[in-house]
């Protein structure tokens, strides 16, 4: 006698229900992506200009060594003593004090963090004049 299986099982699997999860998925993930704003700072990337930059005297300088040491117009202060001095002139004038940060080559990051935090406290105008 000879006996067969009236039905056979099909071995297949249907990618149209698959698809349609993905590109929901991915929709989700696009709009949600566009609201999360990454913390960062903002920072005022200089730009090139054919025009000679002009140097307000009113400028101080702070320039930072590699171990750690501020100089505030070429004279050397400890941390405690610049943040006193540009928070005294960032109050005595009428106008925006301007600074520029100069770090040597190698600077730790800290330390040049440490000085735009004191002018982003005291709203001073830093730009920050780093070495390649």
């Amino acid at each position: 006698m000879g006996l067969k299986k009236r039905s056979k099982v099909k071995a297949e699997f249907s990618m149209a229900s698959l698809t349609d999860m993905i590109f929901l998925l991915l929709i989700f993930f696009v709009l949600n992506s566009s609201v999360v704003a990454p913390n960062s700072l903002n920072l005022k990337l200089p730009g090139s200009s054919r025009s000679k930059a002009q140097v307000d005297s009113k400028t101080d300088d702070v320039a930072i060594n590699r171990s750690g040491n501020y100089y505030l117009n070429g004279k050397r202060v400890s941390p405690f003593d610049l943040e006193q001095s540009l928070a005294k002139k960032a109050g005595g004038s009428s106008s925006q004090l301007d600074i520029t940060i100069s770090p040597d080559k190698g600077t730790p990051v800290q330390h040049v963090a440490f000085v735009m935090d004191i002018a982003m406290r005291y709203q001073i105008n830093a730009i920050l004049a780093a070495e390649e």
